[in-house]
């Protein structure tokens, strides 16, 4: 028996992925352990960090179909807008997986390298030298926040899949600068906007692709030997 891969089945894949990618993004919130060296060994931080990686494999995944679907209406803006974000998803996925799997790992012998490297993005004052990874948290905003407003404008322009969630898109991208004036406790609830902007997409793209696949079939294909006279 073979398996046809089809281009419906791949969007409608990504679609999914989108949607979990989302889903995720929000409940790994508000179960986030403290970015301190006390959390690294515990149980929490490893289910948090792994789900944070499949986050973010699968955000990219839907991403690219969610691009892919409005490639030529989205133009150059879109082009900008998906290279931007998906930075941030690949930057995540490697930084995630390091806190996951590493930072547990040196924790004993290098407790103060590794409360350094986890507490980066809670913008703790690092004690050792992290060299180019210091900046990884500034680069990081700026794909998150460029790529996130950039890429929803390219979704409000080419008008194909919904434009609520594209500007909600927007809207959360936009405000993610203001974690940097909140308490530590909260920062991290500015993030669920975006990802319900991303479970958004993600079912829009499924429900216009599933609106497109069920759309009856040209004249010329139902009747390939017939002939427009026109």
């Amino acid at each position: 028996m073979t398996m046809r891969v089809t281009p419906s089945a791949l969007t409608c894949g990504a679609a999914a992925a989108a949607m979990l990618a989302g889903l995720i993004y929000v409940l790994i919130q508000p179960l986030h352990p403290s970015d301190d060296l006390d959390s690294v060994t515990g149980t929490t931080w490893f289910v948090v960090h792994t789900l944070s990686l499949t986050m973010a494999v699968l955000g990219l995944a839907g991403l690219t179909g969610i691009y892919l679907r409005q490639v030529r209406e989205s133009g150059l803006l879109g082009l900008i807008g998906y290279g931007l974000f998906s930075l941030f998803f690949v930057l995540q996925a490697a930084f995630t997986f390091a806190e996951a799997f590493i930072a547990p790992l040196t924790a004993a012998n290098s407790p103060e390298l590794t409360e350094d490297l986890v507490g980066l993005f809670a913008g703790h004052t690092a004690h050792t030298d992290l060299g180019a990874l210091a900046v990884v948290p500034f680069v990081g905003v700026v794909f998150y926040v460029a790529g996130g407003v950039v890429f929803g404008v390219a979704l409000l322009r080419a008008r194909i899949l919904s434009r609520w969630a594209a500007i909600l898109l927007i809207a959360a991208s936009a405000v993610t600068p203001l974690a940097g004036v909140l308490p530590d406790e909260t920062q991290r609830f500015l993030a669920i906007p975006v990802g319900v902007a991303l479970v958004w997409l993600g079912y829009s793209l499924w429900s216009e692709q599933r609106r497109t696949t069920q759309l009856p079939a040209p004249l010329e294909q139902l009747h390939p030997t017939r002939r427009s006279t026109a």
